[in-house]
């Protein structure tokens, strides 16, 4: 009988003992790292796109929809693992600093991109609103006959309450051919009632109407739920506070005060809706929450779809 050579034995263990070694380490080295901070978690862009032109072989429109897809991608990735609700007004806690970089290439690669301007200046103003200013402009300079981008330059100086700016770029949009008749009534409307919630209806209806990509269109709705909910908040207030003096408490149930709401007209001709247990619910179907105590609505953060913001 042939036993192993000895050597090849020691080799063998040696290799065991080092692999056990490593594993062991590496778990040491994870479990003994400390927190870094979200600003390390993004690594910087290596290229940019005015670069990658010059490399791409005919293939910038391939390349500017890979940047595009990384974009929506990476702000996925951001709401997933925050596991924080939209908030429209301000995503700058989601530390997504390279959503304009993204952004930026894919429109450098392609600067007919429309929809990366359209999905920048949606999302953009809520984290950096001169990043959605510039993405815009850039647009605006490469495509000076889409009306669509004047209208999102328009909504992002609204967003900014800079009303006479915003009035200025509607109208300028307004005179492009092909223009809709909306892009004048919006520069009239800044000038008169920019800060009213009818004009934010008016331009957040325009932007789904028009939209050519499913995340304005996304973006547009939640909004419209937003105004709706406000809309309703606003009657039910007024409606308990109405119970409250005529009764010397609060109502303790949406029971005590539906009929008051069923004569309150809400803009566009809508109605209150309650479900099958008499609550009001949200333009979401969430039901809205009573507190009697406080004498006060609330959205339903673990139900609704309507910003929380």
């Amino acid at each position: 009988m042939k036993y192993p050579n000895p050597k090849t034995i020691f080799s063998l263990v040696l290799i065991a003992v080092g692999f056990c070694c490593v594993f062991f380490l590496s778990n040491f080295v994870e479990a003994s790292r400390p927190p870094l901070p979200d600003n390390y978690a993004d690594q910087d862009l290596a290229l940019q796109g005015a670069k990658l032109k010059d490399y791409s072989l005919g293939f910038n429109g391939l390349i500017a929809d890979w940047y595009w897809m990384q974009s929506l991608q990476y702000v996925g990735d951001k709401f997933a693992k925050s596991g924080a609700r939209l908030d429209l007004e301000d995503l700058k806690s989601l530390n997504v600093r390279l959503l304009y970089p993204l952004l930026d290439n894919a429109t450098t690669l392609d600067p007919r991109f429309l929809v990366a301007y359209s999905y920048g200046a949606m999302v953009l103003p809520a984290i950096d609103a001169n990043q959605a200013i510039k993405l815009t402009e850039k647009g605006i300079a490469a495509n000076p006959d889409a009306w669509r981008l004047y209208q999102h330059l328009g909504y992002i100086y609204w967003r900014l309450d800079n009303y006479e700016k915003a009035a200025e770029v509607y109208g300028e949009g307004a005179k492009i051919g092909g223009a809709p008749p909306f892009m004048l009534a919006l520069s009239a409307s800044m000038k008169n009632k920019g800060g009213d919630r009818e004009t934010a209806r008016a331009i957040y209806r325009q932007m789904y109407d028009s939209a050519e990509d499913s995340q304005t269109k996304e973006q547009a709705s939640k909004r419209l739920l937003e105004l709706d909910s406000l809309d309703e908040r606003e009657a039910i207030r007024t409606a308990l506070k109405k119970f409250s003096e005529m009764n010397g408490r609060c109502a303790v149930s949406f029971n005590e005060i539906l009929q008051m709401l069923g004569s309150v007209k809400l803009p566009g001709g809508k109605e209150f809706r309650v479900d099958k247990s008499n609550n009001v619910v949200d333009p979401s179907d969430a039901p809205y929450i009573l507190d009697s105590k406080k004498c006060d609505i609330y959205l339903n953060p673990q139900k609704t779809k309507v910003p929380l913001g």
